[in-house]
């Protein structure tokens, strides 16, 4: 009998917190005014949206005239690559990105290819890492944006951003873009020591609201709106912000800062203790095996499909997912793993499980068991239907 929900998708989103809705209610109710607005009410919400704004920044070691607020990491990216391509196309049409990023980077990459840019696809080991030195060699003078996610949502495998970061800056007037959407719950993200040009992150991931997101903008780096119509953002997106989900974003972003010293190494223990339990007999780790988000189990199962698993997990009360929410529903296997090396077979059998602050021992324990079980039936199931062939 299926018993309450064992939640290991945080990968995907994390729960709203209840701090997050408490920060929200009262600007919901009385702070409904456009912050646009030259009048009293208007000048209440800018005041507010303000505020929002420069604790987002503060987080990000930034100033407020370096965020532009969103509507979520997919926002965020479309405008880091394509502002940044389009502002850098007198310089040249050529775009570099890793061949395990989003899906939001690749399709602003492909959007732009379908435009006359060149799109370099920069490869990874069989972790999942880039190679600084192959960024290097991607680059000509007519590069004009380079991107790399901080962290991939699928694997979990932290990059070297900084050392990128550096080989990017050797070549004047390239911009440097990271996806830190999945990395921001568990990894300092001050911009400075990155040494980012533009940075994204998304609410829902830290336990904020969707649809609400923010781009850190280097001073002095230029990028082309994506979205037209008014002056907000300084002319760097339109549309009249919410100020609300701002405060949402803001209120998340700080309780992940606050606590991540100590949040981030005791997920990291239950997800060491839920790998020890799950590893072997055909049960192996993608991803690199120590340079990962805290977060992140990412395994391949053999002999079984991994959407089978997870489906069987989900009538047993465990949620979890085969890779990333944005490609559920397709029937190709994750462009990740392809790009690690795994050959499609093995690629069918990948299972993530994204562990979140709320985890506890005992859920981990429970998930184990039904793992183990669910992989198991998985395996039979397959052989059945061999059989049956």
């Amino acid at each position: 009998m299926r018993g309450p929900t064992i939640y290991l998708d945080h990968a995907a989103t994390a729960p709203l917190r209840p701090e997050v809705v408490d920060a929200m209610l009262p600007v919901l109710r009385d702070g409904w005014g456009n912050p646009s607005s030259a009048h009293a009410v208007g000048r209440a919400a800018r005041e507010v949206l303000d505020a929002a704004r420069e604790r987002i920044a503060s987080a990000l070691g930034a100033t407020p005239r370096e965020v532009v607020l969103t509507s979520g990491g997919t926002e965020s990216i479309n405008l880091a690559v394509k502002g940044a391509a389009w502002a850098g196309s007198a310089r040249g049409h050529r775009v570099v990105i890793s061949a395990v990023e989003h899906h939001a980077v690749e399709g602003s990459a492909h959007h732009l290819e379908r435009h006359g840019f060149e799109v370099v696809v920069v490869p990874v080991d069989r972790y999942g890492r880039v190679d600084p030195e192959d960024v290097e060699a991607a680059i000509t003078d007519r590069t004009a944006v380079v991107s790399v996610m901080t962290a991939n949502n699928e694997v979990g495998t932290i990059q070297h951003v900084r050392e990128i970061a550096d080989v990017v800056h050797r070549h004047r007037g390239v911009l440097f873009h990271t996806d830190a959407v999945q990395a921001a719950p568990w990894l300092p993200l001050d911009v400075d020591a990155l040494g980012v040009d533009l940075l994204s992150i998304a609410g829902h991931k830290l336990g904020g609201p969707k649809g609400v997101g923010a781009l850190y903008v280097r001073r002095g780096s230029n990028i082309v709106a994506q979205q037209h119509g008014g002056g907000q953002e300084r002319y760097r997106r339109a549309g009249t912000e919410d100020v609300a989900y701002a405060v949402g974003l803001a209120t998340a972003l700080d309780l992940a800062t606050a606590e991540r010293a100590t949040v981030a190494p005791r997920v990291a223990a239950l997800r060491d203790r839920l790998a020890s339990a799950v590893l072997g007999d055909g049960v192996t780790l993608t991803g690199h095996p120590t340079e990962r988000l805290p977060n992140n189990l990412s395994v391949i199962v053999a002999g079984a499909e991994g959407g089978t698993v997870t489906t069987m997990l989900d009538l047993e009360g465990v949620a979890c997912s085969t890779g990333s929410a944005c490609a559920t529903g397709t029937a190709d296997v994750s462009h990740v793993l392809t790009a690690m090396g795994y050959p499609e077979d093995e690629a069918r059998g990948a299972v993530r499980l994204s562990l979140g602050r709320s985890t506890t021992d005992a859920e981990v324990d429970r998930a184990a068991d039904l793992l183990r079980d669910a992989i198991g039936r998985a395996r039979d199931a397959a052989v059945e239907a061999v059989v049956e062939r």
